[in-house]
């Protein structure tokens, strides 16, 4: 440091920080609600219309000029895309198969977020002492000019990032950029000249609630939580923290129930606790890890009726390869249940088996159930699996009343079920595609997961709280390719279910293969709970009607959405409510009522 370099000289703002960056991707000043992908989709655009060119010169040559110069022409040009395009499917399958996402401008955005979180960690942890934020070292590097130097270069760094940042709107980067801000005006002590402070607790009418000096004294608290966990990427702490297993309760699996790739999960009932004799057997979804039903303590349907002497069985699809990408819904919705099922009934032929399910989960159980009706019944023997607990299953897919509009809308543009099987067809669909779909049904979503993580960090426990669900969150499963085409054919877009169309295999000859008689559960006497929320963009309460137009009448019901029609239960909730150890305690005690009555 030269002469008179360590002399304090004025103060930097934040905002003369923040302007090194510039305007930037990350900033959302088009205003859009959501994240929005557009470099991604406009090279989506490109590929899809160059596949379907070449399905269409293929059909010229094949079927309508077999012979002559346009066949000619239209053979070359087909080939000629071919070589085009086979290196696009190969480093799509490439991809999957490394556990990368398959859209190359998305992986480079993960990238980014790496390394924008490690900028975040090292610059926070340039101003710690002992675990302890120096505020006495904050000033002095905002003074100085070669603090000030120091600074820019971290900007400029910043800005390097956003500006190859390949998504707009409200993005995860952008709530990245948020505790940026807030690290701003915690090192220079000043808010931003607009009286902005990120994560500031305000009144109704807009005035903090806090001043200035315990404004800086909570977020100082924040940095601190989140350097020593070094939580700044929620994706790589939660692989960290969680060492990369969730789940809580312990398990074994089911001698001979691997099929696939797909097993049967047992938990037995706690030592020192009776079985009651009832028996839950949990359908989950072809799209998620199970783990949801069991995350951590307070966040586990499973221990919590373990306690209370349930024997809980629960399927476990795995993480598909090639072996599954010729399996379709008949085998994960009748071939599965059934070999399941018969061996809990083998291992427990006195206890009582109930369901619970979730999401797709439900949708899939319910015509399940409905076809082993109908077999019992044939046979003259009354329905053994009588009570059905849904969450959030949607059954009802059309463009009025069940809020499923907007997916189907996308899909019908963007799903093209042979690109599927040109780029996904030997690897399955990574959940990279999955969760694209998902993000643009639940508008800013990744933007709220991330910024409601950072606003929570001043609690410290709540950074470990979270870290199973991130997990979760950001490790999904692949979804079988053969399945995945018939779900969004024959089930959202086709509301086979809903209408009494979906077919189902049978080892009676009356039924194998026939449309699924729903109706049915109410003469076989199943009852339905159907607990749905009203802010769920991905089951929204208008297409989880199980319980409103199947299954037996009951009495006491707890809500009636449609007069004397099983139990349905809505609440001011959204997808993914177990989460919360307040929404799930409610639940479990409704749930357990149902069973109980």
């Amino acid at each position: 440091m030269t002469k008179g370099e360590n002399k304090e000289g004025k103060s930097m703002t934040p905002d003369e920080l923040l302007s090194m960056i510039g305007v930037s991707p990350a900033d959302n000043v088009e205003g859009i609600p959501t994240a929005y992908p557009w470099k991604s989709k406009w090279v989506g655009q490109q590929v899809r219309g160059m596949f379907a060119y070449r399905r269409m010169l293929d059909s010229i040559s094949r079927e309508v000029f077999t012979f002559g110069p346009w066949a000619v022409g239209a053979a070359w040009q087909s080939a000629l895309l071919d070589t085009m395009l086979r290196p696009v499917s190969a480093a799509a399958r490439i991809a999957v198969g490394a556990g990368r996402n398959p859209d190359a401008l998305a992986d480079m955005n993960g990238w980014i977020y790496k390394s924008y979180s490690r900028l975040l960690y090292t610059l926070t942890g340039f101003f710690m002492k002992d675990g302890r934020f120096d505020r006495e070292k904050a000033r002095m590097i905002c003074t100085t000019a070669r603090g000030k130097a120091y600074l820019k270069n971290y900007m400029d760094e910043f800005a390097q990032l956003e500006h190859q940042y390949n998504n707009i709107g409200q993005t995860r980067l952008k709530a990245m950029k948020e505790l940026l801000k807030c690290l701003l005006v915690v090192i220079t002590e000043q808010p931003f000249a607009s009286g902005y402070l990120p994560f500031a607790k305000n009144r109704p009418d807009g005035a903090h609630t806090n001043s200035m000096e315990e404004y800086l004294a909570e977020n100082l608290v924040r940095f601190e939580n989140l350097y020593a966990e070094n939580a700044f990427d929620i994706k790589e702490y939660s692989e960290r923290a969680t060492g990369g297993h969730i789940g809580f309760s312990c398990y074994e699996f089911v001698a001979g129930s691997e099929i696939h790739r797909v097993r049967l999960r047992y938990y037995p009932v706690f030592k020192g606790v009776k079985p009651n004799g009832k028996i839950i057997y949990m359908a989950t979804p072809l799209i998620n890890r199970p783990e949801l039903f069991d995350l951590a303590p307070g966040k586990s349907v499973v221990d919590v009726f373990l306690k209370k002497g349930y024997r809980i069985y629960l399927v476990d699809h795995g993480d598909p390869g090639w072996e599954e990408t010729e399996l379709g819904l008949d085998f994960y919705g009748k071939t599965i249940p059934d070999l399941f099922l018969g061996i809990i009934k083998k291992r427990h032929p006195r206890d009582e088996i109930y369901v619970m399910a979730y999401c797709m989960g439900g949708t899939l159980i319910l015509p399940y159930l409905a076809r082993r009706a109908e077999e019992r019944l044939a046979e003259g023997k009354s329905m053994d699996i009588r009570k059905v607990a849904l969450m959030a299953s949607p059954v009802k897919f059309d463009d009025d009343e069940s809020g499923h509009a907007p997916i189907r809308s996308l899909i019908r543009r963007d799903y093209d079920p042979e690109l599927m099987k040109e780029l996904f067809g030997a690897v399955n669909i990574p959940p990279q595609v999955i969760e694209s779909g998902m993000n643009e049904i639940q508008p800013g979503v990744q933007h709220t997961v991330v910024l409601g993580f950072y606003g929570r960090a001043e609690r410290k426990e709540s950074i470990a709280d979270a870290a199973p669900f991130l997990y979760w969150l950001t490790h999904g499963t692949k979804f079988p390719i053969t399945a995945h085409i018939q779900w969004i054919q024959n089930v959202f877009i086709g509301n086979q279910i809903f209408e009494g169309k979906y077919r189902l295999p049978s080892t009676h000859a009356r039924f194998d293969g026939k449309p699924v008689n729903m109706g049915i559960l109410k003469k076989a006497g199943v009852t339905i709970f159907d607990y749905r929320g009203s802010r769920d963009p991905i089951a929204p309460a208008g297409s989880c009607v199980a319980g409103e137009i199947w299954g037996k009448v009951m009495k006491g019901n707890v809500k009636y959405t449609c007069e004397a029609l099983n139990r349905t239960i809505e609440k001011n909730i959204g997808h993914i409510f177990v989460v919360s150890r307040k929404l799930l305690a409610e639940y479990v005690e409704l749930v357990e009522d149902f069973y109980r009555t």
